[in-house]
């Protein structure tokens, strides 16, 4: 179920790509996935988002990198994004 169009939650999450609940926590704790609304108890993530940062999670992951590296790329990202 995707509401309003491109909105996922962490159950569509956990189905669609195969990952646990913990998982899918820490990876938002870690700023890997953002909660762009509130639905009541549900988080709900943007589906582009989300496809591509678990893309590049697993990339990195698969070449061997530490999940603090990998956060550090991703808030590089997201400042270069917002200047």
């Amino acid at each position: 179920m995707e509401p309003g169009g491109n909105l996922l939650t962490a159950k569509d999450i956990s189905k669609k790509y195969k990952l646990a609940y913990p998982t899918i926590n820490h990876y938002t704790d870690l700023g890997f996935l953002s909660i762009v609304k509130r639905d009541g108890n549900k988080r709900l993530y943007s589906g582009s988002e989300v496809r591509d940062r678990l893309n590049l999670v697993s990339r990195l992951v698969n070449e061997g990198y530490p999940l603090r590296l990998i956060r550090k790329q991703i808030e590089a990202g997201l400042q270069e994004a917002s200047r």
